[in-house]
């Protein structure tokens, strides 16, 4: 092969490596064998591409100034491949699942140039292949029919930029009507598969000739307008705020949006509802209007139905407890089975007999303030008057440590409710409503719009409904704000707890949350006197993250602590901690590189998005168990379930070594780091600083500068969100 620069030739080879890969520009830098002794660098436009896959390219040679002599591609296509070593690439390349290296060797040693005919035509021939039995088979055979199924759509996807595992995924999703359905509307795969962007949707509905300004585009550019603001949290979008980036985003005239609002009203895609101070007119997507909806006439109509439980039910139990204690009047005191007497304070006990005659009760207060001794109380009242009761938190951490300081079983909402992955539904409603006289949901703070509208469908109409939670956190990941919305009503009877307990006050931790509340200088132990925080100066962020990496390493496992970090980008954000904190904790050399990330065995994830199917929801943390190479699947246990992992569902998951603090909600560790940097100015005040702080149980060390704890003590922005459930509630 010569290599003359600037003159036009063809190469063909196999790709060893891809160095880099951008899909939004389709641009790819790869390695290229071309014979067994020589490989060269190709660059251009080569997307999709996967390693292990034969191509032809055309084009001509080049010197780069800095990296040297590449091929710069004008065209390409891919290739069947001819040779042995070329098919044994291919089929261990993780396009076809089933099929790892080990498996393909064996293909391949077995059948030779005829691997793929055999494949094809002769598939029963496989079970010849050692180790290959009836139910790999099957595997392998269902993953090769799915993969020539997929070769019209992988032709047709090819020169959109979208990726072989992302085109298996719509694939898998859409069938045999990919193209057809693709090409009827091709806004339809940022709408339902995940992975797909609105830019990438854009992109292919370009190419195909759809126009700037086709009402088809700017209807799914104003849907994407409200999917973004959703994601960060709110429940609608002023109408004039919706049209404004949906205008900045297509490059439209403000008449098209005005026309795609009106048109997506009429056919029930977005509801536009007149309210708020100024009569603005907000725009919600139909899901969170009816589940608003919904939530505020379930509250009111749970405060207005009589209660289920009668004064007699209580009268002898309280009765008893005064004559035991020799109280004048009704302290509803209690011998819990340690046997150990204590007495409720009144905040306490005002909070016991509210929640035994209210409906609908909240309870808020921060660390400290009694909850889980008021917690105790209740239950212990409830069970010796027979009372029927369920335990329930949002997340699975949530509840296990509910049910540790209750002594009683918690469930998650989604396992409360019963859902069906099968059937992608709660088996728990309106017509099989959960069988409890009382509901108590603790961390209340974390309950999005659409998982309290599910709860609220499954609970009697004669039932109390009490909220634990302290409403000083960051709210849900989700969108909504119904914590803050059912207190600041008006509607929904609140008790507040504001006393902090002796033994608390003895606790930096306890002393500090309350502090930040309230913008004071914190308190800091040093190594004499072995207090539960402390600071340690750093003013840059290589000084920051080094000493966090120290902190780590130094004697801390990763079980026992948790990093948590306000940003996700920059030195001291989740994606480049959870990097370094990887190779310190866990430098397992078994593991699975995907995109920017690598999977080892042993690693702690973390679960990116609501998956029903798998009942495994956003925030969920869980470690991998095992790597599949030849089967193209990992395991991660999910609090002893073990859930499986196709590669190409790996964007799911992320690292958790290092997590957001909004995503640490619910959760609570041995010991947290925090590191804090001036660069974090828009996410540095009270209430991220609060919720970090209070997810430490027994340590909490804050790693960073003087400056931006100072920023973040003084700075008391409240996250506002787009809701109108307060409003609904009222009205």
């Amino acid at each position: 092969m010569t290599e003359e620069k600037g003159e036009r030739s063809t190469l063909q080879g196999t790709v060893t490596k891809i160095v880099y890969q951008d899909p939004q520009g389709r641009y790819t830098v790869a390695r290229l064998e071309v014979d067994r002794s020589q490989t060269v660098t190709v660059v251009g436009e080569i997307y999709p591409v996967s390693e292990g896959e034969e191509i032809k390219v055309g084009g001509q040679w080049r010197v780069h100034p800095r990296y040297g002599l590449q091929f710069q591609a004008e065209w390409w296509e891919k290739v069947e491949p001819a040779t042995l070593e070329g098919i044994e690439r291919y089929l261990g390349s993780g396009l076809i699942r089933g099929i790892g290296p080990t498996y393909a060797r064996r293909l391949v040693s077995a059948f030779g140039l005829d691997t793929l005919r055999v494949l094809s035509e002769e598939p029963q021939r496989i079970l010849e292949v050692q180790g290959i039995g009836k139910i790999r088979a099957q595997r392998i055979l269902h993953a090769w029919e799915e993969q020539k199924g997929m070769r019209d759509v992988m032709v047709f996807l090819q020169g959109h930029g979208v990726g072989s595992s992302l085109a298996l995924r719509i694939y898998r999703a859409f069938g045999a009507e990919t193209v057809v359905k693709v090409k009827e509307n091709p806004y339809c795969l940022a709408q339902e598969i995940y992975g797909v962007g609105f830019v990438l949707a854009d992109r292919i509905a370009r190419s195909m000739g759809i126009g700037s300004d086709s009402p088809l585009r700017v209807q799914a550019g104003l849907l994407h307008v409200l999917r973004k603001f959703s994601d960060e949290g709110h429940c609608f979008v002023p109408q004039a705020l919706v049209k404004s980036n949906a205008s900045a985003l297509l490059g439209v005239e403000a008449e098209a949006t005005e026309s795609a609002v009106k048109k997506l009203s009429r056919e029930g895609e977005i509801v536009l509802e007149e309210a708020g101070d100024e009569g603005a007119t907000r725009v919600y997507p139909q899901e969170l209007y009816h589940a608003e909806s919904r939530v505020a006439s379930a509250i009111r109509n749970l405060l207005s139905t009589p209660s289920g439980l009668k004064e007699k039910r209580f009268q002898g139990f309280r009765d008893k407890g005064e004559q035991a204690m020799g109280h004048l009047f009704n302290p509803l005191t209690l011998e819990p089975l340690n046997s150990s007497t204590f007495v409720l304070e009144e905040e306490q006990r005002e909070a016991i007999l509210q929640a035994l005659q209210r409906k609908v009760l909240v309870i808020t207060g921060g660390p400290g303030t009694g909850k889980t001794t008021l917690l105790i109380s209740l239950l212990a009242i409830l069970r010796a008057s027979r009372v029927s009761f369920a335990l329930a938190a949002p997340t699975g951490r949530a509840a296990k440590r509910m049910s540790e300081m209750a002594g009683e079983e918690a469930k998650t909402i989604h396992r409360l409710l019963e859902y069906s992955p099968r059937e992608r539904r709660f088996q728990r409603g309106e017509n099989s409503p959960v069988d409890a006289e009382v509901v108590i949901v603790d961390e209340a703070s974390m309950l999005d719009l659409p998982l309290m509208d599910h709860l609220l469908r499954a609970v009697e109409p004669h039932s109390h409904l009490v909220f634990l939670g302290d409403v000083d956190q960051l709210p849900s990941v989700g969108p909504g704000s119904v914590l803050r919305d059912l207190i600041g009503s008006g509607v929904v009877p609140v008790v507040v707890l504001r006393r902090i307990f002796r033994q608390s006050r003895e606790s930096f931790i306890v002393v500090n949350a309350h502090r930040i509340l309230q913008g004071q200088p914190l308190l800091f132990g040093d190594d004499r006197d072995k207090r539960d925080f402390v600071f340690v100066p750093r003013e840059n962020e290589e000084e920051i993250l080094e000493t966090v990496k120290t902190l780590v390493k130094k004697g801390l496992r990763d079980n026992e602590i948790q990093v948590l970090t306000p940003v996700h980008r920059g030195l001291l954000g989740t994606v480049h901690l959870n990097r370094e904190l990887q190779k310190l904790v866990n430098p397992n050399e078994e593991c699975i590189e995907r995109g920017e990330i690598l999977f080892r065995l042993g690693d702690k994830v973390m679960q990116l998005r609501n998956n029903y199917d798998k009942a495994v929801f956003n925030g969920d943390l869980g470690r991998i168990v095992r790597i599949d190479k030849d089967g193209e699947e990992l395991q991660v246990d999910f609090d002893g379930r073990a859930v499986p992992y196709p590669f190409d569902e790996l964007d799911e998951l992320s690292l958790a070594y290092a997590i957001s603090i909004h995503k640490s909600q619910g959760s609570e560790y041995p010991a947290v780091v925090v590191p804090l940097h001036t660069s974090h100015y828009v996410m540095l005040h009270r209430s991220i600083l609060y919720t970090a702080v209070t997810r430490g149980k027994e340590m909490v060390i804050l790693v960073g500068s003087k400056r931006a704890l100072s920023i973040a003590l003084r700075n008391v922005r409240v996250e506002r969100r787009y809701t109108g459930l307060k409003e609904k509630l009222i009205t």
